[in-house]
């Protein structure tokens, strides 16, 4: 499955970098334009309203150069042949200026600033250019607001605004609240941005009728200032508006009406898009209407009626404008639940307030609230089933959350569910990692979806019902929440991390357990990590590197094995050296990684034949560090199963009993015999049974163990609940390696001249080897003193450990007096078969072998 993510992963990088690079590299095409299509180059607008480079302003520019010049605005997305129906019914008795706005059409795709206050200023720019000092304006959907930011920046040269199906107050614009809108235009933005970005799509999707300028010109607009435009609106106005619009309201044209009390309002029977169905229609009006300006025979604002002028003064009631209906509510409900996806305690606290106020029907914005949470609840959910997971496999989530851990959670959440769901859902902050970690946890989909359906039926009418009582006042707290929501999640973050690592623990047994072995694993060296304990050896190690004025002078000290054994040696090599004393030698066999799987099946049931062994045996990497990747298996399924995900030479071996022991030999070349340095004995920990407790109650309650619990319950996985019978032992650890837990003595009482005479003359027999640490198996320990009845299981090099220093007797100071003096030797060793002919490795092999060990231990079995 890793692969597959993998090769996926790769392959879509790949195609992207090269959409990519046919994108970029592609040469620009600028549309060429003639007669009535003009273009100029004029200052590019910043959202600040300053000015940088240029962009290209295409513009069609059609009838009498001496009549009256109107000046069509389009929406958006669209262009100027948006009015290709209406123009031919006006440019006999007008001069018709027809602009793309920048980001749209013909003119510059990509701009600054999509807004309509900036599309205003590249209209004022294109008058001056043209020399225009009075114009009409018709501006159809989002044009409309252009129009109404031109008049703010110029009102003197504007004779008169044609609203056709056009924005207006953001009171009446998809939820009638700026942050919410811009909140769903982001959302929008994002989305199209991705797919721009995100996909490889090899210039498809540069040029969608609903890309990126259609998105930015959305998200860059703000509404609010809209009212106070149409409040000091002075020129005559024509407003033409269909009551089946279902993209801007009637209401809005309602409200535009009110409040500027010249306006002539005229509602037809069309939708949104009366500028393509009907263009002969709306000509005629907007004919009939430049002709009265002209005339003077349409008032201005001070000419208006009175009682329409004290109606206009009268504050905006939201109560008045009657609730959607058919299309236009069923697109609102939509953008409802989408908006839930963006901020759900904002969208259900918006439309309840707008419930409240009558402007939406209540049940149904309670219905589209209820889906869109329902939904974003489950993509939480599938998040964490699809995403969690391999994410947790990777830094730096692996580093704080073990498997072990999350198949407890799992166990737990689904006895526990109901409750969790319930109090995340109430509870701030909660929800996203309660949700998510359902996902990870594995936990079964048809029966949280139950648990999140009844929570959401319970919180959705709640929340939406008491906004649309409470009110505005609630918008102010949501304000402030998302201008701070940064500092508050991360003020939650460590709130919950210390409630749940500190506090919560140490009211219930296991937690106040965990907390001692923490306590011990801090204040006991041996179980320091290895950046708290190396640091003194590391810096001696390159002092002494000065010293000898090599660095990789220790890489010299065992000429028979590659690089010494620092990294990635063959531990199968190293044991064929041995092949002199081959009687202390554990049977052993080389399973090629290319070999197909059956194949290397073979070669398990060939070694045993051969060597008339059964199970269980022993499977591990060759090249492998610190017991990485080993096992022991006893059954047939077992080793099919670890050679499956065995992408490495694998070395098998018999499987030896007895203790365990480790035996560091060090000889300097030139000399005839060597000496043991050190002895450890490892003993595999065990806990005793009581018949009540489980396996994890007797480790926590172990001295010891509690100290390294946490790699004894990943190492028994879902055994950490059975209870074994009183006085059964345990056994924590299979492997000798101090890593995995096994506990390390100094055996410097076995160290008789037997035995000291017996390894050397094992390490006689490997030529070319002079340092190094032998783990070897002893079923008798008298046999052991005497010099023999052991087996060598591997031949560690020069990175082997002195690893007496771990026991509890041995002081800090002297463990690192020791690995100091270990790697001094090494130096020494190294420097003496240097002068014999034998150089140390280079650096760029050092780092070849590192990054080849590196890729393999990716795949080391756990």
């Amino acid at each position: 499955m890793k692969r597959r993510l993998t090769f996926v992963l790769a392959a879509w990088l790949v195609l992207l970098a090269a959409s990519h690079w046919v994108r970029y590299t592609r040469p620009a095409q600028t549309p060429s334009v003639g007669p009535p299509d003009h273009s100029i180059e004029v200052p590019a607008v910043r959202a600040d309203g300053t000015r940088g480079k240029s962009v290209r302003l295409v513009y069609r520019d059609e009838g009498p150069r001496d009549a009256p010049v109107v000046l069509l605005l389009h929406g958006s997305p669209g262009g100027r042949l948006d009015f290709g129906a209406i123009a031919p019914h006006l440019n006999e008795r007008y001069r018709l200026i027809a602009p793309d706005l920048p980001g749209f059409g013909a003119s510059s795709k990509r701009v600054p600033d999509y807004s309509i206050r900036s599309h205003a200023a590249y209209c004022l720019d294109l008058m001056d250019r043209l020399a225009i000092d009075r114009i009409h304006l018709v501006g159809f959907s989002m044009g409309g607001g252009v129009g109404l930011e031109l008049y703010r920046a110029a009102p003197g040269r504007v004779a008169s605004l044609a609203l056709v199906s056009a924005i207006g107050v953001q009171e009446l614009e998809l939820f009638g609240d700026y942050r919410v809108n811009h909140l769903v235009h982001g959302a929008q933005l994002a989305a199209i941005r991705f797919f721009e970005e995100g996909v490889p799509h090899f210039g498809l999707f540069d040029d969608l009728f609903l890309g990126r300028s259609y998105a930015r010109n959305f998200y860059d607009t703000d509404q609010r200032s809209l009212r106070g435009i149409l409040e000091r609106f002075e020129p005559p106005m024509l407003i033409l508006h269909g009551n089946a619009d279902p993209l801007v309201a009637p209401a809005a044209a309602l409200e535009h009406e009110r409040i500027v009390p010249q306006a002539e309002l005229q509602m037809l029977t069309n939708d949104h898009f009366m500028v393509f169905q009907d263009g002969a229609g709306v000509a005629r009006r907007l004919s009939e209407f430049l002709a009265a300006v002209e005339e003077g025979a349409i008032p201005s604002r001070g000419d208006a009626d009175p009682d329409r002028i004290r109606r206009a003064a009268i504050p905006f009631d939201p109560s008045d404008v009657p609730p959607p209906e058919g299309i236009a509510l069923a697109l609102l409900l939509v953008s409802i639940a989408v908006a839930t996806l963006i901020s759900e305690h904002l969208t259900c606290i918006v439309v309840g307030l707008l419930a409240g106020q009558g402007r939406l029907p209540f049940v149904p914005v309670v219905v589209a609230c209820f889906i869109g949470i329902f939904v974003g609840d489950m993509l939480l959910f599938a998040a964490g089933r699809w995403l969690g997971r391999p994410a947790l496999e990777r830094a730096p989530l692996k580093w704080l959350i073990r498997p072990d851990q999350v198949d407890q959670s799992s166990r737990w959440f689904n006895r526990r569910g109901p409750i969790v769901i319930a109090i995340s859902r109430f509870v701030p902050g909660m929800r996203l990692p309660t949700y998510f970690a359902a996902g990870v946890l594995r936990t079964r989909a048809w029966k949280f979806g139950g648990y999140f359906a009844l929570a959401v039926a319970v919180w959705t009418p709640l929340l939406v019902g008491f906004s649309a009582l409470v009110g505005e006042r609630l918008l102010g707290y949501f304000e402030f929440l998302q201008k701070y929501m940064l500092g508050a999640f991360l003020v939650l973050g460590v709130w919950i991390l210390i409630m749940v690592k500190w506090v919560v623990p140490m009211f219930t047994w296991r937690g106040r357990r965990r907390w001692v072995g923490t306590w011990r694993r801090w204040t006991r060296w041996e179980f320091w990590p290895t950046w708290l304990f190396y640091p003194p050896v590391v810096l001696y190690v390159l002092w002494l590197g000065l010293r000898f004025r090599s660095p990789l002078l220790f890489t010299a000290a065992n000429p028979a094995i590659e690089a010494s054994g620092f990294i990635s040696e063959s531990k199968h090599a190293i044991l064929l050296g041995l092949a002199g004393s081959s009687d202390y030698v554990v049977h052993h066999a080389l399973i090629p990684a290319h070999e197909p799987l059956e194949r290397r099946f073979a070669r398990i049931d060939e070694f045993r034949r051969n060597h008339g062994l059964d199970y269980p045996l022993v499977l591990k990497p060759d090249a492998g560090q610190r017991g990485s990747g080993v096992a022991i298996v006893r059954s047939d399924e077992q080793a099919r199963s670890y050679l499956e995900t065995a992408a490495f030479d694998t070395l098998l071996q018999e499987y030896a009993p007895g203790d365990e022991f480790g035996v560091f030999y060090i000889r300097r070349p030139g000399e005839a015999h060597g000496m043991i340095f050190s002895i450890t004995e490892k003993k595999l920990p065990f806990v005793t049974g009581d018949g009540v407790s489980t396996l994890e109650h007797l480790i926590l309650a172990d001295p010891r163990a509690v100290v390294i619990a946490d790699r004894y319950l990943s190492l028994l996985g879902a055994r950490r609940d059975e209870v074994p019978g009183a006085g059964e032992p345990v056994r924590l650890v299979e492997l000798g390696t101090h890593c995995r837990g096994a506990i390390f003595l100094d055996g410097a009482r076995f160290a008789t001249d037997a035995l000291e005479r017996r390894i050397d003359h094992i390490s006689a027999g490997f030529e070319g080897f002079f340092f190094g640490r032998y783990d070897l198996c002893v079923p008798d320990l008298e046999a052991f003193a005497a010099g023999g009845g052991f087996k060598i299981i591997e031949l560690n090099g020069v990175t082997s450990e002195a690893t007496h220093i771990y026991d509890p007797r041995h002081s800090l100071i002297e463990a690192w007096r020791t690995l100091c003096r270990q790697w001094r030797l090494a130096f020494e060793i190294g420097r003496a078969n240097r002068d014999n002919g034998h150089p140390p490795t280079g650096l760029f092999e050092i780092v070849r072998l590192l990054r080849v060990y590196a890729v393999s231990s990716r795949t080391h079995p756990g």
